[in-house]
């Protein structure tokens, strides 16, 4: 089956104040000064943009974009008319759809209500906020640059752009599950999100990457992490409390009220392909992944390739590979509506018979995770619950790795061309 042609574009902005203590994302700290006003940075993010609008220029062309999300680091470093220039250049390779959703990612502590105006002018409807926390002390401890009351100064000039009609929505950021964090403080945490008014709240779980301030210290032994029961008490708390205040859980790490869910976020786990642009940016739009180099002298290196030998092979539709079964479940799996295994099965290529012999072996995996309620199953549809199943995905999630290894040793015929 022939993928559509992508219709969403990500943009990677690496700039950042500094590199905060759980962070390993492809990013470029400009020191504590640095400012969309030309201030200390300026010449990088200058000479970066020339090589990005390059990039996106040497793209292959594709259909009129619905959804844009410029990500980072720290995009609000970025003035709003070099905001504009991103968003023009996509507009010259693609076009934009009328009423696409254009968000930007911005930190609390990098942009006035007069930078939002005119960031807005330029044709961002959509902001994510990066809050992670409500507490000073915590936000220290964190390494974030911003403090509770650049947060709550943020939130409420976009909660008024929202209501003026300047903004279409925004989305706050919070992590869980953080060192030594009780029950009583994390369910302060969510209150104040509420309070925020925000329409839209992505919640993550904090992970210690390797090579993180975070993870040093985890191994030193001076980190103390929730135990998992705990953790798993706290998440399952925090979908019961945002339910009660009508959010919906459309993907395991992001609640919105009716119409605020993120177009662009639910291209992500719905197998659609995207374009993908800059320093560490990953790009699937016909389902093979190209992740850009991470630095950014190979980047210059990569970005020169592309120029001297023409686009990479992911990214024509005649030579990439599709996505794989085993993918599309992964993905699909963290959304609320979960994942039809003969249709995915069936985008894929399987024929009849692969599918009634390998579909179902995973139910089987599976079933044990619908018998103590962390999963459901309607026809051949399955689902993580919420928020119990949810909580515990990791486990549901290994045991599809487990039955796709297997089905790869045994090598489904029709499915060799899906990624096998």
């Amino acid at each position: 089956m022939t993928a559509p042609a992508p219709r969403s574009a990500y943009i990677h902005i690496p700039f950042c104040h500094r590199r905060c203590f759980y962070c390993d994302f492809a990013v470029v700290p400009l020191g504590d000064q640095a400012d969309a006003s030309g201030g200390p940075g300026s010449r990088s993010i200058a000479l970066y943009l020339e090589q990005l609008l390059e990039e996106i220029s040497l793209s292959p062309a594709g259909p009129p974009l619905a959804t844009v999300y410029i990500g980072g680091g720290t995009p609000s470093l970025l003035t709003p008319l070099q905001v504009g220039q991103v968003l023009k250049a996509l507009r010259r390779r693609f076009g934009l759809q009328s009423g696409a959703e254009i968000s930007l990612e911005m930190d609390p502590a990098s942009f006035g209500r007069l930078d939002l105006d005119a960031l807005t002018q330029q044709g961002v409807n959509r902001v994510s906020l990066g809050g992670q926390s409500f507490d000073d002390a915590v936000l220290a401890s964190l390494g974030r640059r911003h403090r509770r009351a650049d947060l709550l100064e943020a939130c409420a000039w976009l909660q008024a752009a929202v209501v003026q009609g300047r903004l279409a929505s925004w989305s706050l950021d919070l992590i869980r599950n953080l060192p030594d964090q009780t029950d009583a403080a994390w369910a302060d945490q969510l209150e104040q999100a509420l309070a925020s008014k925000a329409p839209h709240l992505s919640i993550y779980d904090l992970s210690l990457e390797p090579g993180t301030v975070f993870s040093r210290l985890e191994q030193r032994g001076d980190l103390q992490m929730p135990d998992e029961d705990g953790a798993a008490d706290r998440i399952a708390a925090t979908s019961e409390r945002l339910s009660r205040a009508g959010y919906c859980r459309y993907e395991i790490s992001n609640f919105a009220l009716p119409g605020h869910a993120s177009r662009h976020n639910r291209v992500y786990w719905s197998g659609a392909g995207w374009w993908g642009f800059g320093l560490g940016a990953t790009s699937a739009p016909w389902g093979e992944r190209l992740a850009r180099p991470r630095t950014r002298e190979s980047y210059a290196d990569w970005l020169k390739e592309q120029r001297l030998r023409g686009p990479d092979r992911s990214l024509v539709q005649a030579t990439a590979s599709p996505l794989s079964l085993e993918d599309r479940l992964l993905v699909g799996l963290r959304r609320h509506e979960g994942v039809d295994l003969m249709r995915q099965a069936g985008c894929c290529g399987w024929s009849a018979a692969d599918c009634r012999r390998w579909l179902p072996l995973l139910e089987q995996r599976w079933e044990p995770f619908r018998q103590t309620g962390l999963m459901q199953c309607h026809g051949s549809r399955w689902r993580l619950s919420d928020p119990l199943g949810m909580a515990v995905s990791n486990a549901v999630l290994v045991e599809l790795v487990a039955w796709w290894e297997e089905v790869s040793v045994d090598a489904v015929p029709s499915a060799s061309s899906a990624g096998l």
